[in-house]
Protein backbone atom coordinates (compact mmCIF):
# COMPACT_ATOMS: atom_id res chain seq x y z
CA UNK A 1 0.00 0.00 0.00
CA UNK A 2 0.85 3.53 -0.65
CA UNK A 3 1.18 5.73 2.24
CA UNK A 4 1.32 9.06 1.32
CA UNK A 5 1.85 12.34 3.48
CA UNK A 6 1.29 15.83 1.93
CA UNK A 7 4.95 17.62 2.63
CA UNK A 8 4.00 20.73 0.37
CA UNK A 9 5.18 24.35 1.95
CA UNK A 10 1.26 24.89 4.10
CA UNK A 11 1.68 21.06 5.47
CA UNK A 12 5.58 21.49 5.93
CA UNK A 13 4.44 23.82 8.58
CA UNK A 14 2.11 22.23 10.11
CA UNK A 15 4.45 19.65 11.05
CA UNK A 16 4.37 17.21 8.45
CA UNK A 17 8.11 16.26 8.72
CA UNK A 18 7.33 14.97 11.87
CA UNK A 19 4.49 13.16 10.93
CA UNK A 20 6.73 11.47 8.15
CA UNK A 21 9.37 10.42 11.39
CA UNK A 22 6.89 8.91 13.64
CA UNK A 23 4.83 7.15 10.88
CA UNK A 24 8.82 5.42 9.97
CA UNK A 25 8.97 4.46 12.92
CA UNK A 26 5.78 2.64 13.23
CA UNK A 27 6.33 1.00 9.82
CA UNK A 28 9.55 -0.24 11.43
CA UNK A 29 8.41 -1.52 14.69
CA UNK A 30 4.96 -3.42 13.34
CA UNK A 31 7.46 -4.65 10.71
CA UNK A 32 5.20 -3.24 7.89
CA UNK A 33 8.13 -2.25 5.38
CA UNK A 34 7.00 -5.09 3.05
CA UNK A 35 3.42 -3.58 2.96
CA UNK A 36 3.55 -0.37 3.16
CA UNK A 37 5.20 2.43 0.87
CA UNK A 38 5.95 5.61 2.62
CA UNK A 39 5.93 8.70 0.43
CA UNK A 40 6.05 12.31 0.70
CA UNK A 41 3.56 13.99 -1.88
CA UNK A 42 3.63 18.31 -2.83
CA UNK A 43 0.10 19.64 -2.65
CA UNK A 44 -2.63 17.11 -1.64
CA UNK A 45 -5.08 19.84 -2.81
CA UNK A 46 -5.68 20.11 1.35
CA UNK A 47 -4.41 23.36 2.23
CA UNK A 48 -7.34 24.92 3.57
CA UNK A 49 -7.34 22.65 6.77
CA UNK A 50 -5.46 22.60 9.36
CA UNK A 51 -3.88 19.28 9.30
CA UNK A 52 -1.33 17.40 7.61
CA UNK A 53 -2.88 15.82 4.87
CA UNK A 54 -1.98 12.16 4.85
CA UNK A 55 -3.53 9.72 1.50
CA UNK A 56 -4.13 5.51 1.89
CA UNK A 57 -5.97 3.56 0.04
CA UNK A 58 -7.67 7.06 -2.06
CA UNK A 59 -9.26 8.07 1.65
CA UNK A 60 -7.83 11.43 2.56
CA UNK A 61 -7.38 11.68 6.31
CA UNK A 62 -5.63 14.71 8.53
CA UNK A 63 -3.42 14.24 11.71
CA UNK A 64 -1.11 16.92 13.72
CA UNK A 65 2.81 15.78 14.54
CA UNK A 66 0.71 15.36 18.06
CA UNK A 67 -1.74 13.06 17.45
CA UNK A 68 0.31 11.43 14.79
CA UNK A 69 1.00 8.08 16.48
CA UNK A 70 -2.41 7.72 18.19
CA UNK A 71 -3.80 8.30 14.19
CA UNK A 72 -1.58 5.51 12.73
CA UNK A 73 -3.04 2.92 15.45
CA UNK A 74 -6.19 3.44 15.60
CA UNK A 75 -7.36 4.65 11.68
CA UNK A 76 -4.31 3.38 9.13
CA UNK A 77 -3.14 0.19 10.97
CA UNK A 78 -6.62 -1.45 10.76
CA UNK A 79 -6.73 -1.08 7.19
CA UNK A 80 -3.25 -2.09 6.51
CA UNK A 81 -3.47 -4.91 8.58
CA UNK A 82 -6.93 -6.11 6.56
Amino acid sequence: MELKVCVGSSCHLRGSEMVVQTFQQIIEKEKLSSRVELKGSFCMGECTEEDVSVHLNGQTYRTTPEEAESFFYSQLLPLLRS
